[in-house]
């Protein structure tokens, strides 16, 4: 009888470790797919600035901060946006950072800098660094024709290869994939930009940013733009997805 007990308690303990390893598998495959704290201060930091909703903006920072962002991340974060909703909503995010950082000081609160952009010390042409930084974040080379707007405009091809992926994405305060939740938080924030969103999401899963992180960085979006916007997000979103089965 003794010996009945035994085996009996045995079995029940290995269905119980199994079924407990199978949850805590579970659970830790649910937490990789979301975004992290600091990624998801990021995502709200961006669309609130771009938004120009100054006093969310406030809170997003706090939270930002609290999360482990450090001051020189959140100042690149307004760095960075800036190419896609322009100088205007980044000065404004820039102000009400600062405001937020000098309350925070004078509550004897001290917030950690962070590291500074490293040297550049390639010795290509800014022209060439952006398209090499380009494609390493589309992973593909880029010896096609120009795109149609560079042949009606090429100057701002220009731009776009030594400003946008040479002089910002040269910075390496924040990588590619951060750089890229911020630009689809803004494109999905200004709205009426479906084609571009459309690229930025499909970089993201090329960066390694998961569909379902995507879907929650859409959700996070949605607190801060109309439903029109978030609809259009989604589709711009599923239809890309789609594409990828």
């Amino acid at each position: 009888m003794k010996q009945l007990k035994t085996i009996v308690l045995t079995i029940m303990t290995t269905v119980f470790l199994g079924v407990t390893n199978n949850m805590m598998a579970q659970s830790d495959t649910g937490t990789a797919m979301n975004l992290d704290t600091k990624q998801s201060a990021i995502v709200s930091i961006a669309s609130l600035t771009a938004n120009g909703d100054l006093e969310k903006l406030e809170t997003a920072l706090v939270d930002g901060l609290e999360a482990g962002l450090t001051i020189n991340e959140i100042k690149e974060v307004m760095v960075h946006l800036y190419a896609y909703c322009g100088f205007p909503r980044s000065l404004r995010g820039l102000r009400t950072f600062i405001k937020v950082l000098d309350e925070r000081k004078a509550k004897g609160i001290e917030d950690n800098m962070g590291a500074e952009a490293s040297p550049i010390e390639d010795s290509q042409s800014k022209y060439n660094r952006g398209k090499a930084n380009l494609e390493a974040l589309v992973k593909t080379e880029l010896d096609g024709p120009p795109a149609d707007y560079a042949q009606f405009v090429p100057i701002i091809e220009v731009f776009l290869k030594e400003h946008l992926f040479a002089d910002i994405f040269d910075r390496d305060i924040l990588d590619y994939q951060q750089r890229e939740l911020v630009t689809v938080s803004v494109l999905a924030t200004i709205g009426d930009v479906e084609p571009m969103l459309r690229s930025h999401m499909n970089i993201c899963l090329i960066q390694g940013i998961t569909p379902a992180q995507l879907e929650e960085l859409v959700d996070v979006v949605g607190k801060n733009v109309d439903q029109a916007k978030i609809e259009s997000a989604k589709e711009v979103l599923n239809e890309l997805l789609e594409s990828k089965k």
